[in-house]
Parts: structure tokens; sequence; C-alpha cells
């Protein structure tokens, strides 16, 4: 039951996302250690954070609600991911990567919660 989350297929991926921003944010200008860097990594690891907690709360009202600030985190995290892309922080293929992934963990989270929804 305590690891229940681990199973979720968006969690797993969530987490290779994870894996993919912090290799990509090494990369950053030093003087953006404070700034964008720790904003975007923030944002990445509430994502399977948050999934983790709602999973662990009990209940599908919970979960759903810890799934939604999983999504508006991804929201977060998009638009981070532009400004560096924007600002040649990233190389285009790193972004290329990176968004792909976010984009279907954001699909999966988005049905996971309108399953949720639909089942209260």
């Amino acid at each position: 039951m305590i690891n229940d989350y681990k199973k979720l297929q968006v969690w797993e991926k969530s987490m290779e996302l994870v894996q993919l921003v912090y290799v990509a944010t090494k990369k950053f200008p030093d003087d953006e250690k404070f700034g964008l860097t720790s904003q975007i990594r923030r944002a990445c690891v509430s994502i399977p954070s948050n999934i983790a907690e709602g999973k662990l709360r009990g209940g599908d009202t919970e979960f759903k609600r810890f799934l939604l600030i999983s999504f508006a985190s991804g929201g977060e995290l998009e638009t981070q991911l532009e400004i560096a892309r924007r600002l040649d922080y990233v190389k285009e293929t790193d972004y290329k990567k990176i968004n792909e992934l976010l984009s279907e963990v954001m699909k999966m989270l988005n049905g996971l919660i309108s399953k949720l929804a639909a089942s209260s």
C-alpha cells in the first residue's frame, strides 16, 4: 500500500522527466543557480512528489486535488523551459526531449484527473 504510487505509470514518467531536467539544467549559467535553474527544478520535482502525496493521502478527492497541483506544476515547468529556450540556456535537442516527455506526463495527468472526476 505504501508504495502504490510507484506503480503508476505517470509517476514513473514524471521521475524520468526529473532526471532529464536535472541533466539539462546542470548546463545553465552559474548566475542562474538560484534563479531559473532552481525554479525549473522545483516545478519538475513537484510533479511526482504531488502524485505520491495525493495517492498516499487516501481517497479519490484528495488524490485528484494533488493531481491538479501536479498538472499546474507541469504548466509552470512548460513556461520556464520556454524561457530557458528563448535565453539559449538549453540545447534545442534537450528542450524537445524534455518537452515531449512533459507533454506525455501532462496528458496522463489530465486523463487520470478526468477519470477521477467522472467517478465522483
